[in-house]
C-alpha cells in the first residue's frame, strides 16, 4: 500500500511539471529569449517546428529512432547528439541529461535548441520542420499573437 501511495505521489509531481504551451504564449517567450531571427530563423519557423515535433508539450518523448536514440521535450532534443539519456552513446553536446528537457521550465531547452540550430544542419535537424515547415508561408503561426 505504501508503494502505491508513493507511486501516485510521484506521478502527481511529474504531471504538475508538464506544460502545454499555446502558440502565442510560446512565441512570446521565444521572442523574449532571443529566438526571433537567431541564426536567421524566424519565430514562425520555431513555432511551426515545435507544433509538429511536440505539439507544444514540455513532456513529449519521441519514439525510439532508427539509431536507438530518442527525442525529448518541447523541442524534441535528440539523445544521440544533444543530451544524455543513459541508454547508449551520446555526444551530449548540450551537456545535459535528457530528463532536464521534460519540465515546464524551458529556458535550458531554448539554450540547447539554439546550440542545435547553430550546428551545420540548422533547422534540418528536425524532421517535423523539414516535412511541414521548410519553404512554406508560416505567417499564420504568429499572426494573432500581438507580439
Amino acid at each position: 500500500m505504501k508503494a502505491l501511495v508513493l507511486a501516485l505521489l510521484f506521478f502527481l509531481v511529474v504531471a504538475s511539471e508538464a506544460k502545454q504551451f499555446s502558440q502565442c504564449e510560446l512565441a512570446s517567450l521565444l521572442k523574449q529569449q532571443g529566438m526571433a531571427g537567431f541564426e536567421r530563423v524566424s519565430l514562425e519557423n520555431w513555432i511551426c517546428m515545435v507544433a509538429h515535433e511536440s505539439s507544444f508539450d514540455t513532456q513529449a518523448v519521441g519514439r525510439i529512432n532508427r539509431n536507438g536514440s530518442r527525442d525529448y521535450g518541447i523541442f524534441q532534443i535528440n539523445s544521440r547528439y544533444w543530451c544524455n539519456n543513459n541508454q547508449g552513446h551520446s555526444h551530449n553536446m548540450c551537456n545535459k541529461p535528457c530528463s532536464d528537457f521534460l519540465n515546464d521550465d524551458i529556458i535550458d531547452d531554448i539554450a540547447c535548441a539554439k546550440r542545435v540550430v547553430s550546428d551545420h544542419n540548422g533547422m534540418n535537424a528536425w524532421e517535423g520542420w523539414k516535412k511541414n515547415c521548410k519553404g512554406r508561408d508560416l505567417s499564420q503561426w504568429t499572426q494573432d499573437c500581438n507580439l
